[in-house]
């Protein structure tokens, strides 16, 4: 099974949404793996987001991240990061689909409710950072009635 990394970032967890966007994540039947709520320091912000360090809005966003805490979770299931991404919806929230957690939440790009994984191999460096110890393994009694 493939995992996905998720945080829900400050303006997310401010405004309460943090079950909502779990609550979707479960609905579709994807297995939570890990779970922090955590302040997140500038080094290490600059370290999630370093693929954007040469791009004019890399400061305001290190700053937002640092902001306030942050929701950190890793999610398993088939094909979680594409469908995580649905899930999530575009990163400017003028362009994503009503029924999507940015569609339904979010109003400005730098006030996107929610960071997930944009590729497996993304998911796989940004769990390494962030979940150190690694997930949590164990298989939900529901398994059977979601995978074939």
């Amino acid at each position: 099974m493939e995992q996905s990394f998720i945080m829900i970032k400050p303006d997310g967890v401010q405004r309460g949404l943090v079950g909502e966007i779990i609550s979707r994540f479960e609905k579709k039947g994807f297995s939570l793996r890990g779970l922090k709520l955590m302040s997140v320091d500038r080094a290490f912000a600059e370290n999630h987001y370093s693929d954007l360090a040469g791009k004019p809005f890399f400061n305001g966003l290190i700053e937002y991240i640092i902001s306030g805490p942050v929701v950190a979770m890793i999610w398993e299931g088939k094909n979680v990061v594409a469908t995580g991404r649905k899930i999530i919806g575009a990163t400017k929230p003028v362009d994503s689909d009503v029924g999507t957690i940015r569609g339904d939440f979010a109003i400005d790009v730098g006030r996107n409710i929610i960071h997930g994984s944009d590729s497996v191999e993304s998911a796989r460096k940004e769990i390494a950072l962030w979940f150190p110890e690694g997930p949590v393994n164990w298989q939900s009694s529901l398994h059977s009635w979601i995978y074939e």
